[in-house]
């Protein structure tokens, strides 16, 4: 692809399905009884990654997009491909947030590992740590080299070289060696992360594999998100794996220049955009998916409105009474368009998926409510909850308790999860 040549004009329409497509949405869900192995395979080829986050007043993050592409799906399957040695496909690091990520991917990541432990990319507070500390590091490697797999917990309240271990210190100390690589998590327990040294986590093939250098590193990722977006802008090329724009200035055009990226202009978006030479043009996409609020599709919020026309934000970190949907809310995806939110809640001492709230979209089809409700019929079931509860909270309530058959429950009375918080739902790192 040469400058000289015109610029390739793409619908928003067509943009939208490409992005899905990319995704892996509109493929039949496994008609197997059971997911196995090789669709969670397929589901990472699209994604690239999985975002973590601790909040679970539904299921943890990085369960969900799996469960959106896949439908109900063994969580044990996820958990086996990131914790469970040599079955072991996945491993955690800093990606677009903390995020599980093929192992291959290791390598493209050691770029900024190195920075990391030079103090590069990570925040100040840690990185004078690591200059002023580096005594506690080094004692705090050679115990996880001595008695691995430990989480933070199993430091405090125990001697250690030089005195007691620090309980805030040491955590800083676990976090340091994790972002510079030298230690990487091996398992959950909770979710507080049980940290090793790589050489007892991650396969062979992947720790003998050669370290690209950083700006080969930088091109690999960006074609990663290339393909995982299908058509993108440079900045949400960028931000799927976080990368600076120093870091990818001239990496861009080598992409275009190579074939790999095609630039093209999408109907309604101010800035260029790009073209996975792999991206598929589906004549249409028929997708039905909740979608949870770190799903790749949507995390980057700027490109969700630009694509789907769609103003999206998490409240978790809003004072209840501001709250304009809810605490934790679900979009929901209609074959191309994003119809719906809803407001979540697993109740587990009830059984109950409690829908606190539910919104139709501007021009949401008729079928809307009767597609939600299936969709959140199967979430229940695939979360082990016996029955969903609808509450009379939003202009979708009414018709979506009488498409699933339930009786309307008035709002809820229960105090409302601190901005930020969710209560017991949220564990630590």
């Amino acid at each position: 692809m040469t400058a000289d040549l015109p610029t390739r004009k793409i619908s928003l329409a067509a943009a939208r399905r490409i992005a899905l497509a990319a995704q892996g949405f509109g493929m039949p869900r496994p008609s197997a009884a059971v997911p196995d192995r090789r669709h969670l395979k397929r589901v990472l080829s699209h994604t690239g990654l999985l975002q973590i986050d601790s909040v679970s007043v539904l299921a943890r993050a990085h369960y969900l997009p799996v469960f959106s592409r896949l439908g109900a799906y063994p969580r044990a399957l996820l958990e086996e491909a990131a914790w469970k040695g040599s079955r072991r496909i996945l491993f955690e690091y800093w990606a677009h947030e903390a995020s599980l990520l093929p192992v291959e991917t290791q390598p493209l990541l050691r770029w900024r590992m190195a920075r990391a432990a030079e103090g590069i990319g990570i925040y100040g507070g840690l990185a004078r740590f690591g200059r002023e500390r580096r005594d506690l590091i080094d004692d705090v490697l050679a115990e996880i080299e001595r008695r691995g797999p430990v989480g933070s917990s199993d430091f405090e309240g125990e001697a250690g070289v030089g005195g007691w271990w620090g309980w805030s210190d040491t955590k800083r100390a676990l976090e340091w060696l994790f972002w510079a690589g030298r230690v990487t998590t091996t398992s959950r327990r909770g979710f507080a992360r049980l940290y090793d040294i790589p050489e007892r986590v991650l396969p062979k093939a992947v720790l003998d594999a050669p370290t690209p250098e950083p700006a080969e590193a930088h091109r690999r990722l960006l074609a990663i998100a290339a393909r995982a977006h299908g058509v993108a802008t440079a900045s949400d090329l960028r931000d799927y794996f976080r990368q600076s724009p120093d870091d990818v200035k001239a990496r861009l055009p080598e992409l275009v220049e190579e074939g790999v990226l095609i630039p093209v202009a999408v109907e309604g978006w101010r800035q260029p955009a790009y073209l996975h030479r792999e991206a598929r043009l589906p004549r249409r996409v028929e997708a039905r998916a909740l979608l949870a609020p770190f799903d790749p599709l949507i995390f980057e919020r700027s490109r969700t409105e630009r694509l789907f026309g769609f103003h999206y934000r998490i409240e978790i970190y809003v004072p209840a009474d501001k709250r304009r949907f809810g605490y934790y809310v679900l979009p929901f995806l209609l074959g191309e368009r994003l119809v719906a939110r809803v407001d979540l809640k697993a109740d587990r001492k009830t059984g109950l998926l409690k829908v606190l709230a539910s919104y139709a979209e501007e021009g949401a089809p008729p079928e809307t409510a009767e597609a939600l409700a299936l969709e959140l019929s199967d979430m229940a079931r695939w979360l082990d909850l016996g029955a969903l509860a609808v509450f009379a909270k939003g202009d979708l309530s009414v018709t979506l308790a009488a498409a699933a058959g339930v009786a309307l429950a008035q709002p809820i009375e229960e105090p409302a999860p601190p901005a930020g918080k969710a209560d017991a739902d949220v564990e630590e790192e």
